[in-house]
């Protein structure tokens, strides 16, 4: 039995075999061959391989995002048969006698830079397209994984970190917890761990081999460890820890059904933050009253080109119709500092979390905003959504968005599209700038929500990405506190509603305090939902600022 020590960023037990996930990366080397008719046929099965391997991903799609969001990996399977690509690969094996591995990947360079030049804008963006079959079919050459977790069974994923776009595309019901050996305690794996409700550790020099893939492990999120080939007695142990862990949850699931309401009669909303339709299984199994955040940008991170409207359309129409008239707030792309997708080109800054990123990218590319707002406004007409806006910091911004929701409005006005003409417009207070004018800003929106991740980075001049500051990032930082209590009294005085969608609305420590602030709602994990609820019913306010000297 080996024992790695990590940061826990969830707590819980897991027990299962460890999957070590790695990245792709293909390096392509040129070799002469000697038989060419063996090599074309090669090319063949590996080409038919990727056609296979589109056609099952076209079938998941559908099933998840329905036809017009699976339509891409139809796309590609045409792209993979194209006459002209299939002939240029065979004939540089034929007429160099080299590997099909090098005729592929010159192919793919040589029709990603012819497509990348051409004048068409719909052309243009096909070249990301033949950059992502020919690494598909470089990888069936190979024999490498998808990128993926291939398994047949739960796995305890270890990997050195993951990107937004790497969580994205993995089958959560293969995940029984994440361990990285880097990453911070607000990266977007903890996030995605706390979305599932599943224990997970960073900062765990535990070696990313053959060592230790496939090998029993135990990953305890109470005590940051992670027990790699554990013996009879921890494992007993930990297997009893599970057990109590389920007694606890059949506890929590006598508070469904049960309102949000203290014992002296103050309500709140508990909502569900959620990064896509894979997600809402969990809203709904843990009795969450709507969704205070969907994170639109992982439509973004989940795709090789800019969702047009119809694919945006269909998802948020799928959760819509899905919360049966719940709230959903939706927030708009919130692309830019460690959420980066190749096809924006965004340039490479400096300092890149106080950098081109999210209102700001909408705002200077109006095309891509008003888009993505037709969306969520058709959308609108099949439930109760609510559009949000990120990294907000002065009230002229807010002026110029509700110029462009107005110009989107009446473009679907003069074709005859239904949606909620009376929808509610609502900002987040992420900025020590948007705390300052707050007055000002509740004049102009429905609703404020506090992403107190970035609020806490920007306010304490910390980088919450950094791993080497953890011990300096300071979440109940007095100044926090005091922003929270300002925000919630701006929003109250102009009628506004205030809300928490930001980390620590889900701190247990601090939902007394919350409710004493005056907050109407609460956004967090899915599986945060009813151990908060079990507090709210169990506190008095009054007695609690009593005790306080509030």
């Amino acid at each position: 039995m080996v024992i790695y020590e990590g940061k826990a960023v969830f707590e819980g037990i897991a027990i299962g075999k460890i999957y070590v996930y790695t990245k792709q990366e293909q390096a392509v080397k040129r070799y002469k061959i000697d038989d060419v008719e063996e090599e074309k046929k090669r090319y063949g099965q590996a080409k038919e391989k990727t056609i296979e391997q589109l056609k099952a991903l076209y079938d998941k799609a559908v099933k998840e995002v329905g036809e017009h969001g699976a339509e891409i990996f139809m796309a590609h399977q045409l792209m993979v048969d194209d006459d002209d690509f299939v002939e240029s690969v065979e004939s540089i094996i034929e007429t160099e006698g080299v590997n099909a591995e090098y005729a592929v990947a010159t192919t793919g360079d040589n029709f990603f830079k012819m497509f990348s030049e051409m004048e068409e804008e719909y052309f243009r963006g096909r070249a990301a397209d033949i950059k992502d079959i020919t690494e598909r079919i470089l990888n069936a050459l190979s024999g490498a994984g998808q990128g993926g977790i291939v398994s047949d069974e739960p796995v305890i994923v270890v990997a050195d970190d993951l990107a937004p776009s790497e969580t994205v595309q993995m089958d959560k019901d293969k995940i029984l917890s994440f361990v990285t050996v880097h990453g911070s305690a607000n990266s977007h794996t903890s996030i995605l761990a706390k979305t599932m409700s599943i224990p997970a550790l960073i900062g765990c020099p535990v070696p990313l081999s053959d060592e230790v893939n496939g090998l029993m492990a135990v990953v305890d999120g109470y005590e940051g460890k992670l027990y790699v080939d554990p013996d009879t007695e921890v494992l007993a142990k930990k297997k009893e820890l599970l057990l109590k862990e389920e007694e606890k949850k059949n506890l929590l699931e006598r508070l469904k059904g049960k309102e949000n309401i203290t014992l002296d009669g103050q309500k709140i909303n508990l909502y569900a933050n959620i990064g896509n339709t894979k997600d809402l299984g969990l809203v709904l199994q843990n009795d969450a009253g709507g969704i205070g955040l969907f994170r639109s940008e992982f439509i973004y991170l989940g795709s090789d080109h800019y969702p047009t409207e119809e694919e945006q359309f269909v998802i948020y129409r799928q959760v819509a119709q899905t919360l049966a008239g719940k709230k959903v707030i939706i927030r708009t792309l919130d692309i830019g500092a460690d959420k980066q997708a190749d096809y924006f080109e965004l340039p490479k800054e400096e300092n890149p979390a106080m950098g081109l990123r999210a209102i700001r990218i909408c705002l200077t590319r109006p095309e891509v905003f008003k888009t993505q707002l037709r969306a969520i406004l058709r959308a609108s007409a099949f439930g109760n959504i609510s559009i949000m806006f990120p990294m907000i910091i002065s009230v002229e911004e807010v002026k110029k968005i509700k110029v462009i929701v107005e110009e989107v409005k009446k473009e679907l006005d003069d074709v005859g599209a239904e949606y909620d003409k009376n929808i509610e417009l609502g900002i987040m207070i992420e900025t020590p700038a948007a705390v300052m004018v707050a007055d000002e800003l509740a004049e102009e929106v429905d609703f404020f929500s506090v992403g107190t991740n970035d609020l806490t980075q920007y306010t304490l001049a910390i980088d919450r990405q950094n791993q080497s500051l953890d011990e300096f990032y300071d979440s109940h930082h007095p100044a926090i506190m005091r922003m929270l209590q300002m925000i919630a009294d701006a929003a109250h005085r102009h009628g506004a509603w205030a809300g928490i969608c930001g980390e620590l609305g889900a701190d247990l420590s601090l939902t007394k305090e919350f409710l004493a602030m005056g907050y109407d709602e609460l956004s967090v994990s899915p599986g945060r939902i009813l151990p908060i609820r079990k507090t709210v019913i169990e506190t008095n306010v009054s007695e609690y600022k009593k005790e306080t000297g509030r």
